[in-house]
């Protein structure tokens, strides 16, 4: 072995004494030609290198194209496209500048080592660069995989890559220092309060990327409603430091990762795995149209065919109560009646119960809300069969299309607030009565 490396160092001697004194001969100065001879040896190493790389990446390109087409594995081609044969092509070059090193220093002799070193450096970054293109590769076929499609790829990327970066800056302190790594760490630790300052960031989004993740909080594809952030749409990218949120009107909102697990946000994840979207909605009743219905007015009501056979069924209950009681029927407030609100409400009920587009699986109600200075609101509490907001709206729009439509056939009115139309119709219509003398 060393008989090997005596060998190469006389070798390296001769190819650069023999440039050396070409250039004498051509009559550059012997203190001139040292650094001339340095400078020459290093644009014939750089051609070499550049020529070097260029062959070995193209055959290894052909190499994995060749592979790529020959079978049905997508690793290759998403190698190709992580430029993983760039990276491996730089192997050869690196070796070529190692064993060059010698030949073109030979003359300054205190500026090998450096160069060894900076070397070293160069080929912790070059390993890297060749892990983490098979590791990108592995992680677009993953992608690809239903399994993965919600997963935050990229969050496990960047904590991969900090973890490789960490192993390298170790590797580049022993190389630079000659220490060993416990050293590194002790540094480190030494420094541990301004790196925390500089790096909080990037530390608290590696804890929330692992929070959220494990806890399965967030995936790609959620919709997300963040009021504090402006944040209301679909997720598109979670990585370490933040998260990509394409809001409905097609802007992107930018939310730091640590934030999904220091503020309270809405994920709609829910409510599409349910199958249902919710509709909670109310018809304010003005209240002075609500009264009870006299019993000549009743069979008008039965002829609404999805309350016939409720108000059959409770009229016979209302006139055997009302008969126990012995109320006075010649007042309605005696005894049991029927409301025309009351009746309303049943027919909402039997409608929804019926309507194709109604989860009838999920909780359906029709329920009378606390009366408001506005009127008595009665709320349709339920959810659609689709969670598609395209599909949810024209449901939704029917249903209520149909329900204020039917309101006039209960005698009773929507409330809604006059506007300046409605005022002057009242002002003429009084002006009428005083002219006609009816006033």
């Amino acid at each position: 072995m060393e008989n090997l490396e005596t060998g190469l160092e006389k070798s390296s001697s001769l190819i650069s004494r023999f440039s050396y004194d070409k250039l004498v001969e051509w009559g550059i100065d012997k203190d001139i030609a040292a650094y001339v001879n340095v400078f020459v040896l290093l644009a014939v190493l750089v051609f070499l290198v550049y020529v070097l790389q260029y062959i070995v990446r193209r055959g290894l390109k052909m190499v994995f194209r060749k592979i790529a087409s020959t079978t049905r594995l997508k690793f290759f081609d998403y190698l190709l496209k992580n430029r993983f044969p760039h990276f491996l092509a730089l192997i050869a070059p690196f070796s070529l500048v190692k064993n060059a090193v010698p030949i073109v220093f030979d003359d300054f002799q205190h500026l090998i080592k450096p160069a060894d070193v900076l070397l070293e450096i160069y080929m912790v970054f070059m390993i890297i660069s060749i892990i983490m293109a098979i590791i990108r590769s592995g992680a677009d076929v993953l992608r690809e995989r239903p399994a993965f499609h919600a997963k935050p790829m990229e969050s496990y990327l960047s904590v991969i890559r900090m973890i490789f970066y960490l192993f390298g800056a170790v590797a580049i302190f022993s190389t630079i220092t000659g220490k060993s790594p416990a050293a590194f760490f002790a540094a480190m630790g030494a420094a541990s309060a301004i790196l925390l300052l500089m790096f909080k960031d990037t530390i608290m989004g590696f804890v929330a990327s692992i929070q959220v993740t494990t806890n399965d909080m967030v995936r790609i594809g959620d919709w997300i409603t963040m009021p504090k952030y402006g944040a209301d749409g679909d997720v598109e990218e979670i990585n370490l430091t933040t998260v990509k949120v394409r809001n409905f009107d097609k802007t992107i909102t930018t939310i730091p990762t640590y934030t999904l697990i220091a503020d309270s946000f809405q994920n709609w994840r829910g409510m599409h795995e349910s199958g249902g979207r919710r509709i909670k909605r109310s018809i304010i009743i003005k209240q002075s149209s609500i009264h009870f219905i006299k019993d000549d007015e009743l069979p008008r009501f039965q002829k609404i065919q999805g309350i016939r056979d409720y108000i059959d069924e409770r009229a016979a209950e209302i006139k055997k109560h009302n008969e126990t009681i012995d109320a006075d029927r010649s007042l309605a407030l005696n005894g049991r009646n029927f409301t025309n609100f009351g009746l309303y409400r049943k027919y909402v009920d039997w409608y929804l119960r019926n309507h194709p587009g109604i989860n009838q699986g999920m909780l359906l109600m029709v329920r009378q809300l606390a009366p408001t200075e506005n009127g008595m609101p009665l709320e349709i509490y339920g959810f659609t069969n689709t969670t598609k907001w395209i599909e949810y709206e024209p449901i939704m729009a029917d249903i209520f299309d149909h329900l204020i439509a039917a309101v006039p056939y209960f005698d009773l009115n929507v409330f809604e607030l006059e506007s300046g139309s409605d005022v002057f119709g009242i002002k003429f219509a009084n002006e009428l009565e005083v002219k006609s003398g009816n006033r």
